[in-house]
């Protein structure tokens, strides 16, 4: 079932929540809604879900204005973050709840209750703790069990609070990808809200980035990351490194460094923003790039090798981060301490106050002899 969204503002007393809404949300899809703390992306969900009134604006399902229905009408389901069980209540209970407490006329005999209840612990493998009471689960088996709750009900569209903020790194992973699993075995529409980056583009097929109450961007995971619409967008969706300075004659200069810049650009002050894995670490300057830095730490995080770097020269108060393969590493085998040089193969470059970027590569610039770049030399 999809969702329309037509211009909703939400207000908190004098305080403006959220500032003309309009999305889309395609049926059959897990949709993202990704922001820092305060960003009205919980706002947007709750009134989805009809937790909250809009002041202004609409909101549909499949063609159906749900914008005055009440949130028991609604089919939705709401999975929470705290996962919201009943702790005098067993898993089976728990997940009986819901369909327990209908009206009489709507409430399915105690057999099919049971039915549905055996079927859903099935869908969540947890069918061998439905005598256990809350205390007695894991926190990855809570967050399930609150999924099947919420699935009890045969809601049309699932929503989900930062439903797995509450467990540790490698829980969440796991039931990321079980939770997509299900969802594509199931096909039901869902939107959910997180902070977490890798969360969103791992689980979804689309992410809204919302920021002070405002949609700042809307696309699919792989084209969000490649072609961010802004600087906050960049700057919130992981690591990346900044380079500001003023550009002249087609150099971008800042203290000691300058880059030339690939394609021709005016005169002014510029920012150039490149993602770790978009700079390679040479052991003498290029032609294009003469950007000195220093190894500060070395951290190896499953497939790669992540390099922290303190520029030497130049944004003196501030970090580099670039990634490279263990391959590279063990060719290489960098040092704390030691100077170095990043060449950029592709960056985002922001003229003066200018918000959109324009993509820069130099991957078809020819390198001048003599370069003896770790990666390229397999050193």
């Amino acid at each position: 079932m999809g969702i329309d969204i037509n211009g909703i503002n939400k207000f908190f007393g004098s305080f403006q929540a959220l500032h003309d809404i309009n999305l889309s949300l395609p049926d059959g899809q897990i949709t993202g809604l990704l922001g820092p703390s305060g960003s009205g992306k919980t706002t947007l969900l709750r009134i989805i879900a009809g937790l909250e009134t809009a002041e202004q604006g609409s909101i549909w399902f499949q063609g159906r204005d749900v914008t005055r229905l009440h949130v028991r009408d609604r089919r939705v389901g709401f999975v929470f973050q705290h996962y919201a069980l009943f702790r005098h209540m067993t898993v089976a209970r728990n997940i009986a709840f819901g369909l327990e407490v209908l009206p009489r006329k709507q409430r399915p005999g105690k057999a099919e209750i049971k039915q549905r209840v055996g079927n859903l612990l099935e869908m969540v493998q947890l069918s061998h703790l439905a005598d256990r009471y809350p205390s007695q689960l894991s926190g990855g088996q809570k967050q399930r069990i609150a999924l099947a709750r919420a699935m009890a009900m045969e809601p049309e569209i699932l929503l989900l609070d930062e439903p797995f903020g509450a467990l540790d790194a490698q829980v969440r992973k796991d039931l990321r990808r079980w939770l997509r699993n299900l969802h594509d075995e199931l096909n039901f529409t869902s939107v959910f809200v997180t902070h977490d980056q890798e969360e969103a583009l791992e689980l979804s097929d689309q992410v809204v980035v919302m920021s002070h109450g405002r949609v700042e961007q809307v696309n699919s995971p792989l084209d969000l990351y490649a072609s961010p619409d802004s600087r906050f967008v960049f700057d919130f969706l992981g690591q990346v490194n900044v380079l500001s300075g003023t550009i002249s004659n087609n150099r971008l200069r800042q203290g000691k460094a300058h880059l030339t810049l690939p394609e021709a650009v005016a005169n002014g002050n510029g920012q150039i923003y490149l993602r770790p894995h978009e700079v390679r670490l040479a052991q003498a300057p290029t032609a294009d790039a003469h950007l000195p830095v220093c190894i500060e730490s070395i951290s190896v995080i499953g497939a790669e090798v992540r390099i922290e770097l303190k520029p030497q020269g130049w944004l003196a108060d501030e970090v580099w981060e670039v990634g490279i393969s263990h391959g590279e590493f063990n060719a290489w085998q960098p040092q704390r301490g030691d100077v170095c040089y990043a060449v950029p193969d592709v960056g985002h470059f922001f003229l003066g106050d200018e918000d959109s970027p324009r993509t820069l590569s130099w991957l078809n610039r020819m390198p001048p002899t003599g370069v003896d770049s770790p990666r390229a030399s397999g050193m």
